[in-house]
């Protein structure tokens, strides 16, 4: 029986199985979409890369700046231009808000175009 599963992009092992709509990596038990089509699943992943607001792209842990005051709802304090969020984590929130940061105020949700990367 040929084996047309792909390696897992985890572990690298070939011992994938298929499980509904996704691949199953036992080894390692990382799971994975099929997805087909793989000319449109990477142009998706490029379409959904977060950038700052110089265009750099932010990932996971990085530290960015705050380029402008911003208001927050809810709170009497103002964060301030120049601020520096650590430890950022990239999120699909409401209205564009795509970066979960800790700040002096609390965790709060921003928008990666009010940020640049540090």
């Amino acid at each position: 029986m040929p084996h047309n599963t792909p390696a897992c992009p985890q572990c690298t092992l070939e011992n994938t199985y298929p499980d509904g709509d996704h691949f199953i990596c036992p080894d390692c038990s990382f799971e994975w979409p099929q997805q087909e089509g793989s000319e449109d699943a990477q142009a998706d992943e490029a379409s959904k890369v977060v950038r700052d607001a110089n265009g750099n792209p932010l990932a996971d842990g990085d530290a960015a700046i705050l380029i402008k005051d911003l208001k927050v709802k809810g709170a009497s304090s103002v964060l301030k231009k120049g601020s520096k969020v650590k430890g950022i984590r990239l999120v699909d929130g409401p209205d564009g808000h795509n970066v979960d940061c800790k700040t002096d105020l609390g965790s709060l949700l921003l928008k990666s175009e009010f940020l640049k990367k540090a």
